[in-house]
């Protein structure tokens, strides 16, 4: 598959949704806010807030979705970077900054997660907020990402079809190895692997307290549910100290 087609399929399989809401909301809590979106991917979050009237930053260490994401419409009002948090402009200040779509979650290193996290909490101003969702490793997602539950077949915009399918094998040290199988046009099969850190509650307090940062919520849902309540997220809500 061609990089373009790629992100077409990506833009297919992931749709607006409630966490979409979410994040868009608490950015919307105050107008004209400077936010950094964190592992923008093809923008779909970034271009919503800066539709919002936001200036955004989006960065995203997939030079292709970085590029699909300057096809889009509006894209001309955000500064798009290809790159980690080292990328974070050492001249720019946030008032918020996101992760969406458990994008926490590909940091699967535990040095990469805390130089990440010390990124983040330099680049905010006093008082600023970092918001991001992870999967609760109680609720053990990965056992839902079978070929069963998981096939989907997509058309994209050049007329391809897709057929595609997980499955999840379980490594040490809370880690989850994801492969994703695809079929172009009912021949051509590929994979990729991607390995995610499922880090707890517990665990992600300390990180974030360790960077410096206050923990102000922590919920297991869309809607504020408690952690455990069966949706099996972990949504964080967190400052920098002023």
């Amino acid at each position: 598959m061609t990089a373009a087609q790629l992100s077409a399929l990506y833009d297919a399989g992931n749709q607006w949704a409630e966490d979409d809401d979410f994040f868009l909301a608490f950015v919307n809590r105050r107008p004209n806010r400077r936010v950094l979106d964190l592992g923008c991917g093809t923008g779909r979050m970034t271009l919503a807030v800066a539709a919002d009237g936001h200036a955004v930053i989006g960065i995203d260490p997939n030079p292709d979705s970085i590029a699909a994401a300057g096809r889009k419409p509006g894209a001309e009002s955000v500064t798009w970077i290809n790159g980690t948090s080292a990328a974070i402009p050492h001249d720019a200040m946030f008032d918020v900054a996101i992760m969406t779509a458990h994008v926490a979650q590909a940091i699967n290193d535990d040095g990469d997660w805390s130089r990440t996290l010390a990124d983040i909490h330099r680049a905010l101003v006093p008082g600023g907020s970092l918001v991001f969702d992870s999967r609760d490793p109680a609720a053990r997602a990965w056992e839902h990402w079978t070929p069963a539950e998981t096939r989907r077949v997509h058309t994209l915009p050049d007329g391809s079809m897709v057929e595609s399918w997980m499955e999840s094998t379980v490594e040490t040290d809370g880690l989850v190895a994801l492969t994703e199988h695809r079929m172009l046009n009912g021949s051509t099969e590929e994979t990729e692997i991607s390995v995610l850190a499922f880090r707890g509650e517990e665990q992600l307090r300390q990180d974030l307290e360790r960077a410096g940062f206050t923990v102000d919520h922590l919920y297991g849902g869309w809607r504020g549910q408690d952690v455990g309540s069966g949706q099996g997220e972990l949504i964080v809500i967190a400052h920098k100290p002023a």
